[in-house]
């Protein structure tokens, strides 16, 4: 099962369930988990090839739903979900796949589309950083400064470095490998019929105004919603914002 970082306990609201994008963590969620974790139990995952869960051979969507059903069978039986970008998509194919399992679903900048663009220039980005030269993570930041401009995303891929093994808990390879996957989206058929919220940045052209017949034909309750001053990593810019959003979206459908 996948490794999972719990805030909070269980109350009489369901469990958010939250899904780290590409090249994430649970790690990277936890102000806005121990937040949101005071009026319901929140689980923060590390996605298969990701942080301290399992590296495998392959990397699909299909196969991320049914690891994050399985994290659900093992709290409830039921919860809400909350994925960004990769996450986000994983957690759509959950919703669609196991309807049961999902009370109400966030999906933080992302479409059920396929992408053109790739995240490789970042995979090369934390190759090209010579490890044997980082005591530090900010010596790995610096590394990453000649190839990321925004520092926000360079603390956030440090976040991913084991300072003692000197390695990023990253399966870069099998990333690098599945990326065609990562930027599309599989072949689904059926309905969410939840309470959905796509929340995204204003400054990202992740989610379209051409996207919302895609979405609302398979998540007919979508409602739409953007974050001001914020890109793809909105939660990360923009992490107060965030959260309120979120907040806002389970205490009105609650």
């Amino acid at each position: 099962m996948l490794n999972t970082i719990l805030h909070g306990s269980p109350t009489d609201q369901p469990p958010l369930l939250i899904a780290h994008g590409l090249y994430g963590s649970a790690r990277n969620w936890g102000v806005i988990a121990k937040r949101l974790s005071d009026t319901r139990q929140v689980i923060a995952v590390d996605m298969r090839n990701h942080g301290e869960s399992a590296w495998t051979e392959t990397h699909t969507y299909p196969e991320m739903a049914e690891d994050l059903a399985e994290v659900i069978a093992e709290h409830g039986g039921r919860a809400d979900v909350l994925g960004h970008s990769m996450g986000g998509k994983a957690a759509m194919c959950l919703a669609l796949a196991h309807p049961d399992k999902v009370s109400r679903l966030v999906v933080a900048d992302i479409a059920p589309v396929a992408y053109t663009h790739s995240q490789m220039q970042f995979i090369e980005a934390m190759r090209a950083v010579d490890l044997s030269k980082v005591e530090k993570r900010s010596d790995a930041n610096d590394q990453l400064a000649d190839t990321v401009e925004m520092p926000a995303l360079r603390s956030f891929f440090t976040q991913s470095l084991d300072l003692r093994e000197k390695r990023w808990v990253l399966n870069l390879d099998v990333l690098a490998e599945s990326m065609d996957k990562i930027m599309g989206f599989p072949e689904v058929s059926g309905q969410f019929d939840g309470e959905t919220l796509f929340l995204s940045g204003a400054e990202s052209d992740y989610v379209q105004p051409e996207h919302r017949e895609r979405i609302r034909a398979l998540f007919p309750e979508a409602r739409f919603a953007k974050l001001p001053g914020a890109g793809h990593w909105l939660h990360a810019e923009k992490p107060r914002d965030f959260e309120a959003a979120v907040r806002a979206f389970l205490d009105m459908t609650a």
